[in-house]
């Protein structure tokens, strides 16, 4: 087994020439340059997670090259041996940052140091092959090799989550199907070990197998209440031979009512309507605790039922119903529909005082609950909601209703006014529908899961904003954001600053996959033409005979001047962060649900966070677009020094969605092949690159960037990519209806993911901008000029450097 993570280990913290001797870090030091001499076709750039990983080599090949050139090295153990004792010594390093040397297709670098002695024995032609028969003889002095199991004395340094708390994070259904298994293998190693004891208790066995039920061993009856998550007791019943039975429902409703309060689930039943509760105990000290029941599945109607019960209206929400409630507002429109709410929500307001079991106290307060649910739901979705005609029926109805209701409850009195503010921001939404100061906030829309209903959106806003690509040529175009209702003159004035070209030479044209050319008229809107599937906007120069000719790619190439090279890196990093955060600013969580639940093409229901991810992607597009329409080495090297440091800005200024596209930007096949514009970046770069590298590795999932992120402080962008596959893990790990119940607890870890973004928005970023010095630098970063295809970019990467 193979240590991942590092251990205290008084071998690993004290210098390798302390332990096996300074000459024997010279024999190592010769193995490694005779190696390079001899074997450097073995050396190569390779293909890792990460991107690429300059110079490495493959531990399998290391051992198969010292058996083939030291004959004296008698098996593959004792070459792994030697190699273990330089990677002790730290002259080889392991990429994946493995303890120990691995014969396998691990990855392994060499070290850069060298002998320190004028006069060194090992450094003759022949003589590195007596340095290997000295490493040979301190094999059976080296450290012994322990595995993780067996090292009781050693202290972790990273803090590992124990075995309840990973089983805490599973739902109930996880946990059940898990226990069941660990039951059934329990059973069996149970049962085949009794037949290897004695051939008696097989025949007991045997014995047993013949009888009735009622008379088979011990049986033990486990009611709905038990926790059978707990794998102990699984493990011990199984041991014991014990049969599981399932406990008659009459009898657990039974004993529910008479004892509500020792169970760590129950379930009520009733004409078809259902709610599986968990009962969880609070944190205070012993004496104040008391347990309180969680949502574990239910009905919608059940779920909606029991949130309003536990809605406190004078007193302060405690953090489980605030945590119910968010849940649901957050969730709701997985398992049904906006007007299904709003319905909901007036059946339980209009409830007549059932069979006089209500006072008018409990009649007040159930009417006031519902108002402060609906106040929480405007309150979380704000402009979001006010183009639903079911919530705009729905909030005239029930403000008509509670109108009808203060004069025989006063205590509404102060709910109608908070609501009225609600209904006057409605209002206010309706009449300044198309104002021009509105914020680029996308629609909203809800969908079922269990219906497969989506709401079609309506027309686009003329106010939003979107991003809106100009074709250069076939492979390269410029982005630009604008409105849906900017003009083909306006885009084409953007672009010809873009590209240095004269506007008054250019022409903007769709073009259909078919090659049908449509010229755009100064005052068209060319980005309602452009939308369609079926074509691009390309951008053509016109000629003394007005005839639309295309850029070519040899044209573009010749003309580019490289302007980033004279912005100051910090100011070009901070325009950077001030458009990715207005971008992820605008971002609604209900977004996040939607990219993750919607399973058809569902782009306008999250065009926001879409232009996000559409942002990173051209980022990394654009890194590796800059340095390969460079010709000039020299330049090259300073675009690649300059990249590196905006990728450290962005780090600096908590901008984690760009770092991560610079950095994979830089680690692009086609750029982390140029070797001549690698050699000649200095070390203090290559250094702080691979720091900055480290914060992209994926081990661990992705420990480093998490444990980063989570000590650097709000406001701060995350790498988007990455959040959306946590909830797409969650998503796909667990079922969302079980037995038509809706599973609350898969519901309330996506939930737990997406307030994330709360936390990253609990601050705005200062008002810093960028030195007046650099006027063109917002219209740069804001319009970049990417090549999209890879094909491209490779024939680019090999014009440059050729291979040799």
């Amino acid at each position: 087994m193979t240590l991942s993570r590092r251990i205290s280990n008084p071998y690993l913290e004290t210098p390798s020439n302390k332990i096996y001797g300074e000459s024997s870090s010279c024999a190592g030091r010769a193995l490694r340059n005779i190696f390079t001499l001899q074997a450097s076709d073995l050396i190569k750039d390779r293909v890792y997670l990460t991107g690429i990983c300059r110079r490495s080599c493959v531990g399998s090949e290391l051992v198969d090259w010292l058996l083939e050139q030291c004959p004296f090295v008698k098996c593959r153990s004792t070459a792994v041996g030697v190699w273990q004792l330089l990677l002790d010594m730290g002259i080889i390093l392991s990429v994946d940052r493995q303890l120990y040397f691995q014969d396998s297709h691990a990855f392994y670098q060499f070290s850069a140091d060298e002998c320190t002695y004028l006069f060194c024995e090992f450094e003759k032609e022949e003589a590195w092959k007596n340095g290997v028969k000295l490493l040979l003889q301190l094999l059976p002095l080296s450290p012994p090799r322990i595995d993780m199991c067996n090292l009781p004395d050693q202290k972790i340094e990273d803090t590992a989550e124990t075995n309840a708390e990973i089983l805490a994070r599973l739902t109930s259904a996880v946990q059940r199907e898990l226990a069941a298994v660990i039951a059934l293998k329990a059973r069996k190693s149970a049962i085949h070990q009794n037949e290897e004891n004695s051939s008696q208790e097989i025949r007991g066995l045997e014995e047993l197998k013949d009888t009735s039920d009622a008379q088979a061993g011990v049986l033990c009856k486990l009611q709905g209440r038990d926790d059978i998550g707990r794998i102990e007791l699984v493990q011990k019943l199984a041991r014991e031979n014990c049969q599981f039975l399932q406990a008659d429902r009459k009898a657990l409703e039974k004993a529910e009512q008479v004892d509500d309060g020792g169970g760590g689930e129950r379930a009520r039943e009733a004409a078809g309507a259902a709610l599986v509760l968990r009962k969880v105990w609070s944190r205070s000290p012993a004496p104040e605790r008391r347990g309180r029941y969680v949502v574990v599945s239910g009905t919608p109607e059940k779920i909606l039922e029991h949130l309003l019960s536990d809605l406190h209206l004078e007193a302060a929400q405690d953090k489980e119903t605030e945590t119910l409630l968010d849940d649901f507002l957050l969730t709701y429109t997985v398992f049904m529909t906006t007007d299904d709410l709003c319905q909901a929500l007036l059946r339980h307001y209009c409830a007549k005082n059932h069979q006089g079991k209500e006072d008018d106290s409990d009649v007040s307060c159930r009417k006031r609950k519902v108002l402060h649910l609906v106040s929480q739901w405007t309150s979380l979705y704000k402009d979001w909601l006010h183009e639903d005609e079911h919530l705009k029926q729905f909030l005239k109805t029930i403000y008509r209703n509670v109108l009808d209701d203060v004069y025989e409850y006063p205590v509404l009195e102060k709910d109608l006014k908070e609501f009225q503010k609600i209904l006057g921001m409605h209002r206010r939404h309706t009449v300044d529908e198309y104002s021009p100061h509105r914020k680029n906030k996308t629609f909203f829309h809800q969908f079922s899961v269990k219906e497969n209903w989506l709401q079609q959106r309506g027309t686009m806003n003329e106010t939003e904003e979107i991003f809106c690509r100009v074709y250069i040529t076939e492979h390269s175009y410029v982005s630009v954001k604008a409105q849906v209702s900017t003009s083909a003159q306006e885009i084409l004035k953007i672009v010809a600053e873009k590209i240095q070209y004269p506007e008054e030479e250019l022409a903007l044209v769709t073009v259909s996959f078919s090659g049908e050319k449509h010229e755009l008229q100064p005052n068209d809107l060319a980005i309602s033409k452009s939308l369609e599937s079926s074509s691009r906007m390309f951008v053509y120069r016109k000629d003394l005979t007005d005839s639309l000719n295309p850029f070519s790619e040899n044209e573009e190439l010749q003309q580019r001047s490289v302007r980033i090279l004279g912005i100051n890196t910090w100011d070009l990093a901070l325009e950077l962060t001030n458009f990715d955060w207005s971008l992820f600013n605008a971002i609604h969580e209900q977004e996040l649900i939607y990219f993750t639940f919607s399973r058809q093409g569902s782009a306008e229901n999250t065009e926001n966070l879409s232009l996000l991810l559409q942002r990173c992607n051209e980022v990394q597009l654009w890194v590796a677009t800059e340095i390969l329409l460079c010709s000039q080495l020299c330049k090259r090297v300073q675009l690649v020094k300059k990249f590196i440091k905006i990728a450290a800005h962005c780090k600096a200024q908590r901008n984690l969605n760009s770092f991560f596209a610079i950095v994979m930007g830089l680690n692009t096949a086609s750029v982390s092949r140029l070797s001549q514009t690698w050699e000649k970046i200095p070390g203090k770069f290559k250094k702080l690159f691979t720091e900055l590298e480290s914060l992209t590795d994926p081990s661990l999932n992705h420990k480093a960037y998490r444990d980063a992120f989570k000590k650097m402080k709000s406001p701060k962008i995350p790498f988007m990519p990455l959040l959306l596959k946590d909830v797409t893990f969650i998503h796909e790990g667990n079922k969302t209806f079980l037995d038509n119940l809706v599973n609350f607890e898969k519901l309330h870890m996506i939930a737990d993911t997406v307030r994330s973004l709360r936390h990253c928005r609990n601050n705005q970023f200062g008002n810093e901008v960028p030195s007046k010095e650099h006027h063109e630098l917002k219209p740069y970063v804001h319009h970049l000029h990417v090549i999209d295809n890879q094909q491209a970019l490779f024939e680019l990467s090999h014009r440059i450097e050729p291979r040799v």
